[in-house]
């Protein structure tokens, strides 16, 4: 657990045993906690043992502030609303019955992961509807001694919203400015299937840049300044990844090779900035298969839509 401003620490989930590469952050002020974002069940151990560490358990907590409800973010909520049912988990309206209801979303996910999900992300329960809040964006909360105000950032995902502490200055962004490994400059687009929409996100960004944080603090990982220089490296990156994955559309090859030659190239990009060892770090996190994958069903969208019009 790392202070990163008064009251505001992240916790290291050790994801897949990696250190500092899922993050949630716990809010702890006024005799209320809450944790943005939670991260997969599989990390619960972890969880419980950075609680620990300040002498809390689950049933401590009073919120969770969801970004978005993908496994790596949401998956563990369910499960803690069973040990501590007094739990509120806030959480987009798009994303909200897919908590209650979790079918779809994991026959997704296990057409992505497949038999590797249990192992990586663990079970995923279903949250019961009393506990979840409803958001839409727009909306100011005052929940663990700050007045938190909540924006709708969509482009990585339908139901992604980003949380502004008005008391300490940072945005907490989920996956829409990338990811980035501590003491590197690298910024990694995160880009699963099915929501990628480049349009809308470089909105969501723009959102994040007019309400100037002093720092944005990612759930993959942590906190970093000047904000101003992280979007735009975050933005040129994923038009690059976009770019890259849309000449390989037209290239003639299998196209069952298409993303493996995209991940190769993806290392290759890394390769030029960081260790290979941190390479591989950013690989297991990022997963280029899922960018590829994401970002590929993007472009055959918008081929779609031009033929259509």
């Amino acid at each position: 657990m790392i202070l990163i401003a008064p009251t505001t620490s992240v916790l290291d989930l050790h994801y897949l045993g990696v250190p500092e590469t899922i993050g949630p952050v716990l809010l702890h002020s006024d005799g209320q906690l809450a944790l943005i974002d939670c991260g997969p069940s599989s990390c619960l151990p972890d969880l419980k043992s950075e609680l620990a560490t300040r002498g809390l358990t689950v049933r401590d907590l009073n919120f969770i502030l969801l970004t978005h409800i993908h496994l790596d973010h949401a998956g563990a909520s369910g499960t803690l609303v069973c040990e501590n049912p007094s739990l509120k988990v806030y959480v987009h309206e798009i994303g909200a019955p897919h908590m209650a209801n979790p079918e779809k979303l994991l026959r997704s996910a296990g057409r992505l992961y497949g038999d590797a999900m249990q192992t990586m992300l663990g079970e995923f329960l279903p949250v019961p509807p009393q506990n979840l809040q409803i958001l839409s964006g727009g909306e100011k909360l005052r929940l663990a001694g700050r007045d938190i105000e909540v924006a709708y950032t969509p482009g990585h995902a339908s139901h992604h919203v980003s949380y502004f502490d008005q008391s300490t200055g940072i945005a907490y962004v989920g996956d829409t400015t990338g990811l980035r490994l501590a003491k590197h400059d690298f910024i990694a687009p995160v880009t699963p299937p099915p929501d990628i929409d480049l349009e809308i996100w470089r909105a969501s960004l723009d959102e994040i840049r007019r309400r100037k944080p002093t720092r944005v603090c990612l759930t993959h990982y942590g906190p970093y300044a000047p904000v101003e220089e992280h979007l735009e490296r975050s933005w040129e990156n994923l038009c690059r990844w976009s770019e890259k994955v849309e000449s390989l559309l037209k290239d003639d090859v299998n196209e069952a090779d298409r993303p493996t030659n995209f991940s190769a190239w993806v290392a290759r990009e890394m390769s030029r900035e960081m260790p290979d060892a941190d390479v591989k770090r950013y690989i297991t996190t990022s997963n280029p298969v899922l960018s590829w994958l994401g970002l590929a069903r993007y472009w055959k969208k918008k081929s779609e839509a031009a033929l259509a019009g």
